[in-house]
């Protein structure tokens, strides 16, 4: 048996694990590189593997850099299962539609302006090979076992990261193989914590926040505070949130502190189609939502009193491109929440953009970061963002909501794997950047003498 890394393996981004056997290949996650251009150059790089050889792909969770490279594999001839759990199917529906189109308008704006090394510039993949991948969707329950190809058993569990987040278990050849996939936090907004790891022999984890943790500060407070403080400035606040998993959990803490009296009741916009889309798929999975939060205010179930958890007549879903541009004209204090999450594309970048130079304006940063993405910059302090071929002025007050992650933190991973009271024979640490996997790494080996691999990218290795 055999594992090769073709993404994550010193990076955050594109998620791509081969497993080999004598009889069968599957690839767990397929995604999109994302951030650096230097990693974002790898989607075109070629598809590192035989696409029409592989048996399965299995779906820890739908953020993109986990299944944005699917519609491309089809392209090239990939007509095999896809198997995830149904919510993860209904939420890669709208990331890989939306991603189709990004980059046909990036395609597009490319031949437009010329700029462009190919001629004519051409999208990853279009709609129509979206609409082919989604016919491949196989949805499955978490905590069965399922046959997924020739001699390999597959079987899922919640890892709290997301709405129908999961690890995976792959069973072939007598050998346990864990990936772990995105682990949400303990004790996390709006998710259960993650399933204790079954025994294992190899262990593909995780390494985010593997050097560090987030704060101890309760995450309602912080965020309060920071509200406040935006508040107390008078401008609008901007909210950059992944249109899926980060923007349902702003809006379920805002109205918690509203439910709470711990803010006013502030209009919120979510300016984001696909965010809208997504939020309408929450509330169709209330089984999946932990709302402590919501119960410390003495409510239960899908509403905060009377009002719904992930709506009510303060929140405003916008949809259409001039139900965007009218909030150009909305003056504080108010939350205009939008996509992309990082910063680098989508509404928010054209909310910077007008509001960035005043001062009165407040943007709240929550999440990871990742290196060479407008998000990254605002944290470290840049003076001037280059939007549009522009460089605006940074006027606004950068806020950081502490803890607003969706990924455990170091002492989460470590809780996490404590579950497991038998080493795996050998651990490989993945979806974390360099400083971060080695820090969790010389962990697991001082602390619990554990055999861990780093592994580069590409790299293949026997599990013996």
């Amino acid at each position: 048996m055999h594992l090769s890394f073709h993404g994550a393996a010193g990076t955050v981004t594109g998620s791509k694990y081969l497993l080999e056997t004598s009889d069968a290949r599957v690839l767990v996650d397929c995604g999109l590189f994302q951030g650096l251009k230097s990693l974002r150059e790898l989607n075109w790089a070629g598809t590192p593997f035989k696409v029409g050889k592989i048996d399965a792909v299995l779906l820890t969770h739908a953020h993109l850099d986990h299944v944005g490279y699917l519609p491309r594999i089809v392209k090239e001839g990939y007509q095999g299962p896809i198997y995830c759990t149904p919510a993860t199917a209904e939420l890669a529906q709208i990331i890989l539609l939306d991603s189709a189109k990004i980059q046909e308008a990036d395609a597009e704006y490319a031949n437009k302006k010329g700029f462009s090394k190919h001629k004519p510039a051409l999208p990853l993949y279009r709609g129509p090979d979206v609409l082919e991948t989604l016919k491949l969707f196989k949805p499955i329950s978490r905590g069965k076992s399922y046959t997924v190809a020739p001699g390999i058993e597959a079987e899922w569990q919640d890892a709290g990261h997301l709405l129908g987040s999961t690890a995976i278990t792959v069973t072939a050849e007598g050998k346990r193989v864990l990936f772990s996939g995105d682990l949400g936090r303990y004790d996390g907004p709006l998710y259960h914590d993650p399933a204790p790891p079954p025994p294992c022999d190899y262990l593909i984890c995780e390494s985010t926040y593997g050097n560090r943790d987030h704060p101890d500060k309760d995450l309602t407070e912080g965020l309060a505070e920071v509200i406040q403080r935006g508040i107390a400035r008078g401008g609008v606040m901007l909210m950059a949130s992944f249109a899926v998993g980060r923007a349902q959990q702003l809006i379920y803490l805002l109205q918690v502190l509203k439910c709470a009296g711990r803010i006013p009741d502030l209009p919120i916009y979510l300016d984001s189609p696909m965010s809208v889309d997504a939020t309408k798929i929450y509330r169709q999975h209330c089984e999946e939502h932990d709302l402590v939060e919501a119960e410390l205010c003495g409510t239960s179930g899908c509403e905060i009193g009377d009002r719904p958890v992930l709506a009510g007549p303060a929140v405003h879903l916008c949809r259409s491109a001039d139900e965007s541009k009218a909030l150009n004209h909305i003056e504080g204090p108010a939350i205009i929440l939008s996509s992309s999450g990082m910063m680098t594309a989508g509404r928010i970048v054209h909310h910077l953009k007008r509001r960035l130079p005043d001062k009165r304006t407040t943007v709240i940063l929550g999440g990871y970061m990742a290196v060479g993405t407008r998000g990254r910059d605002l944290k470290e302090g840049a003076k001037s963002i280059r939007m549009h071929g522009q460089e605006i002025a940074v006027n606004a007050a950068i806020e950081e909501v502490p803890g607003l992650s969706g990924h455990a933190d170091r002492s989460g991973l470590l809780r996490w794997l404590g579950h497991l009271k038998q080493a795996p024979k050998q651990t490989f640490l993945t979806h974390g950047e360099p400083d971060s996997a080695a820090a969790l790494a010389d962990t697991l080996r001082s602390e619990r003498g554990w055999d861990v691999t780093v592994p580069a990218m590409n790299d293949r290795v026997e599990l013996a």
